[in-house]
């Protein structure tokens, strides 16, 4: 009795089926506008929870000195 062949091709992750759909559809200028853009919102999202944190530490700091 033959063992089943091992498969020697991984099989694609969702954002890497994404990514081939995008390729399809957009030109390369599109695809790294996209992707600018998306890097844009990550750091926008980033630098807000950064502002709120450092408001919360000059809230709390400033309660303390009280």
């Amino acid at each position: 009795m033959q063992a089943a062949p091992v498969r020697a091709t991984a099989i694609p992750s969702f954002t890497d089926a994404l990514r081939a759909v995008e390729a399809l559809l957009l030109s390369s200028g599109q695809r790294t506008a996209r992707r600018n853009a998306w890097t844009s919102v990550l750091e926008d999202r980033r630098r807000a929870k950064d502002r709120v944190e450092a408001q919360r530490v000059v809230e709390q700091s400033f309660v303390t000195h009280l």
